[in-house]
């Protein structure tokens, strides 16, 4: 009389190392994914203007208007011993006209400190017509103790700002910037040398 094969106990221990094996990748991958998507939104911002954030761009339009725009600086620290200030509380050019501005750091620390400047534009809407070509936010900046240093931006409002209906009305804007301090400095790091205080 032939018998059926009893089918193989399944261990208990062996499904539960197999449900923990699954729980701890699932969670590498999103705390993995919660950090790559930091400079997802931050490309996302340059790149559409999302959130008031000044886009980057090659060159200054062709097309100049005739209208005038004022243009606002603002600048502030966080957590770190610099004193960050723009030299003019604003300017103002033509729509689709190079602008040129300048902020000056200070690190009155006793080490070297690297800082990173996040920026936005005020309000919101004229982020995607707001560029620059040159700007010291777009890398990490690295300044010696004691060091002053004087940083250009280059930048444009696009014409296409005085045709939209949200952005029309609107006779300034503020560039506010904030230097927050970089804990690892060895990825797109600019040396800048030190410079003579203005007169």
């Amino acid at each position: 009389m032939s018998t059926t094969p009893e089918p193989p106990i399944k261990s208990p221990g062996r499904g539960r190392r197999l449900t923990a094996l699954i729980c701890a990748g699932a969670t590498l991958a999103m705390i993995g994914a919660a950090y790559a998507a930091v400079p997802f939104y931050r490309a996302f911002c340059q790149a559409t203007g999302f959130n008031g954030t000044a886009r980057r761009a090659e060159r200054a339009p062709r097309v100049v208007l005739n209208r005038e725009i004022t243009v606002r600086f603002d600048a502030n620290v966080r957590d770190l011993p610099w004193t960050f200030t723009p030299e003019q509380g604003s300017q103002t050019l033509k729509i689709g006209a190079a602008g040129l501005a300048f902020f000056d750091v200070t690190n009155h620390g006793t080490t070297a400190l690297t800082g990173r400047a996040a920026y936005n534009i005020v309000p919101e809407s004229a982020g995607p017509y707001f560029l620059k070509t040159q700007c010291f936010c777009f890398d990490n900046q690295t300044i010696q103790p004691g060091a002053h240093v004087r940083f250009p931006v280059i930048y444009f409002v696009e014409p296409a700002f005085a045709a939209d209906p949200d952005t029309k009305p609107f006779q300034e804007v503020t560039l506010s910037y904030t230097f927050y301090p970089v804990k690892s400095a060895a990825r797109q790091t600019a040396t800048v040398q030190p410079v003579s205080p203005k007169a």
